[in-house]
């Protein structure tokens, strides 16, 4: 006969036990039943940061939905908490249910702790109205229904998930504030150095930290809804949605009353038995030598473990070596093992950037990796990780270690990972599960992310899962349909998903996932099907406000530190003096930090008589923009980092180098740059002559050949450089091997076509042919060289230059000499 399994809890370490159970044959072993409080199926935690800020939907979430209890014969009783459990009648007790049991696995997790700060409770004792802790899915709704109608929010607590709550609550428009008792953030996780780091990153997001500071209070107006949290020193912020991020604590009450042995957690041992040899425990209320665990790979093992056990097999549990990841738009963070933890005789290795929010710092214990912290760029992590996690000897060369670009030593490549590697660790997915998928049959991206979850979760492991893709592959990839769909949330092209909206008269968003998708909504999907509905239906669209991002909510444009950017229209780019008056007045007032020319970036003054000029550019006093030559015109750019929320490189500074640097370049064509401070590439850096692009890690892409007038051309990729003087740099050396070689009018992206980018790249990045220090100082000498043609307007070339219109000589003399004797000659 079967034994009985009850698994109490239907989080994200009793479904996952289950599942590594079932795996492994449980099922011919064990009738398994599931208590579990919420009333779903079984979701990934790790992504709540994610519903908050809207960049993943509920759906995409859930691990296991209620269809596969059923498919997998698990009975599940779902949003029945349990009261007690009797180990004398070895029973669970759950409200009026009953469930015996042969074998217990308590699966319990942990609950939000909240400080017991006065007045942060009503006199029913729930919370305050706009108080709400962050951890679960209905406490994501809530906190996202508060943000929609406060301006100002403050998240107590400045660990991982307070962190995260802060940078999802930006995107609501809401002044974010961030407090915290400790000196630095993260100090279970961090050192001070990077703490500092970490909050001066995150201020300049717009996300304002207050460290070392103790709630005293928070106050209530009369309908006990939240209103201001006082510190210890009396002072205060008003504020109208406060999130309580303090921490976890263990839900070991019912192990407690069983009379099990619980100190902070359930207690036990190497086989993740409890005291009572019947009953087990994993994930985040058992207590393994003297530790909790609260990061979701520990929870895989003990799972695996356990599962393995029951099922006949005497694996052992000796605990977990950790790694973190910070999950917030923006700040690139891993943490791996004892980050801030030292012994005597550890060698600490550490490289700080302050400017560039970069801070890298390894402790090597007995020539091997104890612990590492990687803020700003974490290229490195998966090489660290895995030396970590395989306990290597590590290389004499340290810094190879934390910069493997610049260093001799080769980079981990994910292909030669062993199969035992874990890929992504928000799902726990192996190198070698992924690989099997692969053969199996999983040939596109989307169906191996389906089949084994990885990339599922906070999504940075896709790119290392498309390498083993491909690798597996061994070519024969297949084309994933989603591409072609016109939204992620509905599976169809464009023009049917027009030709469908249009026969079923679908007018509103909600009518389009009822219709078309099943009745399953996606949130990512909301705001472009809205656009697509609106531009064909018009004043018949029936608008659905949870169906629009937040600026089409405030008709003004986020930005990454919560304020807007308001943007008056000004027609085809004609302006006057009135309204030039207008904006400025407006600046003025409001203390505007930036104001910004769009577009090609220039005031066009047209309709100046040719006399005129000499005291037009005088009083202008500024210098040419050779918008009439065949030069280096002008270098467009976005705002980057200083205001963006997605910038990731300071774009702004680096136009404005190439301007100061090349002004006036003569060339065989025109010349069109651009700086994109991230990807989003708003500044269309992808298609100009030569583009930058930032990208994570400090790091820029120049693109050369690229052409958006009567041809459209993206840009080929030349190289990566890791700062701005690089990307001067290469830059001048491309436009004088472009200045020597190119044809005359032969703009860069027919240039780029005929030489090919590879002949380019070898010369001008590789140097292949030994001339680069040659450009390097033949590009130097004409920007020595350069002289601002508008100068001239003190000294003219000769005495007609700017003269205005030439006296006609006497009728008698011949058309030929007129024309001679009026252009100077003889």
């Amino acid at each position: 006969m079967k034994e009985r399994l009850v698994v109490v809890g239907n989080g994200m370490a009793g479904a996952r036990f289950v599942e590594e159970l079932i795996a492994r044959g449980g099922r011919e072993r064990y009738e398994i039943s599931m208590v579990g409080a919420e009333p779903y199926g079984n979701y990934n935690r790790i992504l709540l940061s994610g519903v908050l800020a809207g960049t993943h939907g509920a759906k995409d979430v859930f691990l296991n939905p209620l269809a596969w209890y059923e498919k997998n014969g698990v009975t599940l009783h779902a949003g029945v908490p349990v009261t007690r459990i009797d180990r004398d009648t070895q029973v669970v007790e759950a409200g009026d249910l009953l469930l015996p049991w042969d074998r217990l696995v308590l699966a319990t997790g942990s609950s939000a702790f909240v400080p017991p700060i006065p007045g942060v409770k009503k006199s029913d004792g729930r919370l305050l109205d706009g108080v709400h802790v962050f951890r679960t899915l209905d406490d994501c709704d809530a906190i996202r229904a508060r943000a929609e109608r406060a301006s100002r929010a403050v998240v107590i607590g400045g660990g991982l998930l307070g962190l995260e709550a802060a940078r999802g609550l930006l995107g609501f428009g809401v002044e974010v504030h961030v407090v915290h008792l400790a000196s630095h953030l993260m100090e279970l996780q961090l050192d001070a150095a990077a703490g500092a780091i970490l909050a001066k990153t995150l201020g300049k997001m717009g996300v304002r930290v207050h460290l070392a500071r103790q709630t005293k209070a928070l106050l209530a107006n009369e309908r006990e809804e939240v209103e201001a949290i006082v510190f210890a020193d009396d002072t205060a912020i008003e504020a109208e949605l406060v999130v309580i991020a303090t921490g976890i604590r263990p839900n070991a009450e019912l192990a407690r009353a069983a009379g099990l042995n619980v100190a902070r957690g359930v207690v036990v041992d190497d086989t993740l038995t409890t005291s009572d040899p019947r009953v087990h425990a994993v994930g985040e209320c058992a207590e393994h030598r003297n530790r909790l665990y609260g990061l979701v790979a520990p929870l895989w093992e003990q799972a695996k473990v356990l599962a393995e056990r029951l099922c006949g097999r005497a694996p052992t549990y000796v605990g977990s070596k950790t790694s973190t990841k910070l999950k917030v738009a923006g700040v690139d963070l891993a943490v791996i093992g004892d980050g801030d933890f030292t012994e005597l005789g550890d060698e600490v290795v550490t490289y700080s950037e302050p400017s560039r929010g970069v801070y890298k710092k390894m402790v090597v214990r007995e020539g091997r990796l104890a612990g590492a912290i990687l803020l700003g760029d974490t290229g490195a992590a998966t090489t660290l990780l895995q030396a970590f996690d395989r306990a290597e000897e590590l290389p004499e060369e340290r810094g190879e270690l934390l910069f493997p670009s610049a260093g001799g030593a080769p980079q981990l490549r994910v292909e030669d990972l062993p199969d035992e590697a874990q890929i992504c660790n928000c799902n726990g997915v192996s190198k070698g599960t992924i690989v099997a998928a692969v053969r199996g049959g999983k040939r596109s991206l989307e169906m191996l992310c389906d089949a084994t979850r990885a990339g599922r979760g906070c999504g940075s492991c896709k790119t290392q899962v498309a390498l083993l893709l491909a690798d597996a592959a061994g070519g024969a990839v297949t084309e994933d349909p989603s591409i072609h769909w016109y939204v992620p949330g509905v599976p169809l092209p464009k023009p049917d998903l027009v030709r469908e909206i249009r026969a079923r008269g679908l007018k509103s968003v909600s009518a389009v996932f009822r219709e078309l998708a099943g009745g399953k909504e996606d949130a990512t999907s909301k705001p472009g099907l809205a656009s697509l509905l609106k531009t064909m239906w018009g004043k018949e669209y029936v608008d659905e406000r949870d169906a629009r991002f937040v600026n089409d909510r405030v008709h003004a444009n986020v930005q990454r530190d919560g304020t807007f950017s308001v943007i008056p229209r000004i027609h085809g780019g004609v302006t006057s003096a009135a309204q030039l008056r207008r904006i400025a007045d407006v600046a003025d007032k409001y203390d505007v930090p930036m104001v910004k020319i769009t577009g090609g970036q220039r005031i066009d003054l047209l309709g100046i008589p040719k006399e005129k000029l000499p005291d037009v550019w005088r009083d202008l006093g500024m210098p040419s923009g050779h918008a009439y030559s065949k030069a280096f015109r002008t270098c467009k750019t976005c705002v980057g980092t200083e205001f963006c929320r997605y910038g990731v490189g300071d774009s702004t500074g680096l136009g404005i180098a190439i301007e100061q640097r090349f002004q006036g370049l003569e060339s065989p064509g025109k010349l069109k740059l651009a700086t994109a401070g991230c990807p989003r590439n708003c500044s269309e850096a992808t298609t100009k002559d030569i583009g930058a692009v930032a990208i994570e890690g400090g790091r820029w892409e120049i693109l050369v050949g690229g052409a958006a007038g009567s041809r459209v051309r993206k840009g080929d990729l030349l190289c990566t450089v890791q700062s701005h003087e690089e990307v001067l740099t290469v830059m001048g050396r491309f436009l004088q091997y472009y200045r020597e070689l190119a044809r005359y009018g032969e703009r860069t992206f027919d240039f780029v076509e005929r030489i090919g980018i590879e002949e380019i790249r070898r010369v001008v990045v590789e140097d292949g042919d030994g001339i680069a220090a040659r450009l390097d100082a033949d590009i130097q000498a004409a920007v020595d060289a350069y002289v601002d043609p508008w100068l001239e307007a003190d000294t003219p070339f000769h005495p007609t230059q700017f003269a205005g219109t030439i006296e006609p000589p006497p009728k008698s003399e011949p058309r030929l000499l007129q024309l001679r004797r009026a252009a100077g000659g003889e």
